[in-house]
């Protein structure tokens, strides 16, 4: 049976983040991700060890100050996200690239 926070908090992590920095991390078994501003820490990593199955040691987290963008005339600002980078333990791996 599902626990509901969890349910409700899959929503809350949006996707892995991909940058050069972010693969360098892959090697001490660390993984980013951008989540939803609001999430906390211990809802980001239950609800990482329910969708991957996996053991979480650490998570950090930062909030990405807001960045303003012009279109022509309009002026905008980009949407608000958090990063977190979660470290694993050993033995624990996501698989964020298809074998194919």
């Amino acid at each position: 049976m599902i626990n509901f926070d969890i349910a409700n908090d899959i929503d809350l992590i949006k996707y892995p983040l991909i940058t050069d920095k972010t693969i360098q991390l892959l090697n001490t078994n660390q993984y980013t991700f951008i989540v939803d501003p609001k999430i906390s820490k211990n809802k980001i990593k239950h609800t990482l060890e329910y969708l991957f199955d996996i053991k979480i040691i650490k998570v950090n987290t930062c909030q990405i100050p807001l960045k303003k963008r012009r279109v022509g005339r309009f002026l905008g600002i980009k949407s608000h996200y958090k990063k977190a980078i979660v470290k694993l333990s050993k033995n624990s791996t996501i698989n964020l690239f298809s074998q194919s």
